[in-house]
């Protein structure tokens, strides 16, 4: 019931933005979106285990993903209003199809979290593509035109390898006698599967998700994407619609980890984070757009989450409390990055600098963020990967571990060189009266998401550790 109410609620007021011109009216939606979806993600808590509308049903994993999405939509809506607000090139339409395309993407996102049917997250799976699409090309110039129709190309080829991948599943559940494919069926009898199906399902649908969490071979979509995406819209991309990928990623695996062919599962994961982290430690030393280092970051977090995943042991609950502190902190450097760009009015690193002399809150921030984006201590991403190492070491994985941790020094060393001269280092040219005087209250939201991200790792409430147990709990 709740579900229901919840979709149908979303997709009208979806609409009503998206068709109404009235500024106040469009603002009132959009903060009884926020309180809809905080509203659900208590509903769905409550409701553990309870199916609805037959295709959703809300488990441990699905309520952290859409309690984590609850608690990162609200500063997202903000700052996207103040991005609309700052840009004089707006227009009632095209305010309402940005917030009219967020909320549908934030829908999806949670529909995709909870789907207990492979088949209808396909589907939530594709609407994401859609609505980002919308985002990627709020700008309507020709840079934003080539990103989305790169987005669109490769999501497609994505969805098509995912329908792929189920049909060849649905073969092995035919040969076993099958007929359902909700997860929990197919968790249930995933003995019984024909493996030579499902080992052909499991890499179709492995490398269709890849281009939602960004791992190779698909994950020049999601960087594209949220260059060219606003600041506030690319942080949703950079977190919860990643986290997708995720979940979608895990809950097939789990299928796997459940039969003989779980080694082999892991061989392709490893290959696959591996190549990821090493793709990112190359753009992470090249590359000088700001926008895009913030993306490269993005997508060696997910290739130590699927590290994480691949050791076992303690790696799977490191890989998931991993994804989720990184839901928090990356939106944080995102959302940072529009008072970047108000400052500086370039995305690249050659044009930036001194930013502790131009706005020391937001400084502030990026110092923060870095720390915590390089799990350095006391950056809560430290303590997920540090267990992450831990599970490799005990699987003795030990060349793995070692070219791992020379690939992060690699990234940091990126990382950090362009991070210091955005802060300390002089800009070869700027006009200084042209600086716009930003309110430290801006950069509120980002202190209070990295803190949560750090508090969550050193200090986590039960209810938080049994609910990343309880997800656990699907593989082992």
């Amino acid at each position: 019931m709740g579900t229901g109410i919840f979709l149908a609620t979303s997709l009208l007021i979806c609409g009503l933005l998206i068709y109404n011109k009235n500024t106040r009216i469009n603002y009132t939606l959009v903060i009884l979106y926020a309180l809809l979806l905080v509203g659900y993600g208590v509903y769905s808590f409550v409701n553990k285990g309870v199916t609805e509308l037959y295709y959703f049903q809300p488990d441990s994993l699905g309520i952290l993903m859409i309690a984590s999405l609850a608690i990162v939509t609200v500063p997202a809506l903000w700052h996207g209003y103040r991005y609309i607000v700052n840009r004089k090139e707006e227009t009632p339409g095209s305010r309402g199809l940005f917030f009219g395309a967020m909320i549908l993407l934030i829908t999806a996102c949670s529909m995709a979290y909870i789907s207990n049917h492979i088949a209808v997250n396909w589907i939530f799976v594709e609407i994401t593509t859609l609505s980002a699409s919308v985002l990627i090309y709020h700008h309507r110039n020709m840079r934003a035109l080539e990103g989305v129709w790169k987005y669109v190309f490769l999501c497609a080829i994505s969805i098509t390898f995912i329908y792929v991948g189920i049909l060849f599943l649905s073969l092995s559940l035919k040969q076993a006698g099958i007929d359902s494919m909700t997860f929990e069926s197919l968790y249930e009898h995933s003995s019984q599967l024909n493996p030579f199906w499902l080992k052909l399902a499991f890499l179709f649908i492995f490398t269709g998700f890849t281009v939602k969490l960004g791992l190779v071979p698909m994950y020049t979509a999601g960087i594209d994407a949220k260059d060219k995406a606003p600041a506030p819209a690319a942080a949703l991309l950079a977190s919860v619609l990643m986290n997708v990928g995720f979940v979608g990623i895990y809950r097939v695996y789990a299928i796997m980890a459940h039969s003989e062919l779980k080694g082999w599962a892991n061989t392709v994961i490893l290959i696959a984070a591996i190549l990821t982290i090493f793709v990112a430690a190359v753009y992470m030393t090249r590359v000088k757009n700001f926008k895009r280092i913030l993306a490269y970051s993005g997508i060696e977090h997910m290739g130590l989450v699927m590290l994480g995943l691949a050791a076992g042991g303690v790696g799977v609950y490191a890989a998931i409390l991993h994804i989720v502190l990184h839901t928090f902190v990356k939106p944080g450097l995102f959302f940072q990055f529009s008072m970047i760009y108000r400052v500086y009015e370039s995305k690249s690193v050659y044009d930036m600098g001194n930013y502790f002399k131009y706005y020391k809150a937001g400084a502030v921030v990026l110092l923060l963020g870095f720390i915590s984006a390089t799990a350095m201590p006391p950056s809560g991403l430290f303590i997920s990967e540090l267990m992450i190492f831990q599970a490799l070491f005990e699987g003795h994985h030990f060349v793995i571990l070692m070219a791992v941790l020379i690939l992060l020094t690699i990234i940091i060393w990126g990382f950090g060189t362009n991070v210091f001269k955005v802060l300390f280092t002089p800009p070869v040219k700027i006009n200084e009266s042209r600086i716009p005087k930003i309110s430290p209250w801006e950069s509120m939201s980002q202190y209070v998401l990295l803190l949560l991200a750090i508090w969550l790792a050193y200090a986590p409430p039960y209810e938080f550790i049994s609910m990343i147990e309880e997800s656990v709990k699907l593989i082992h």
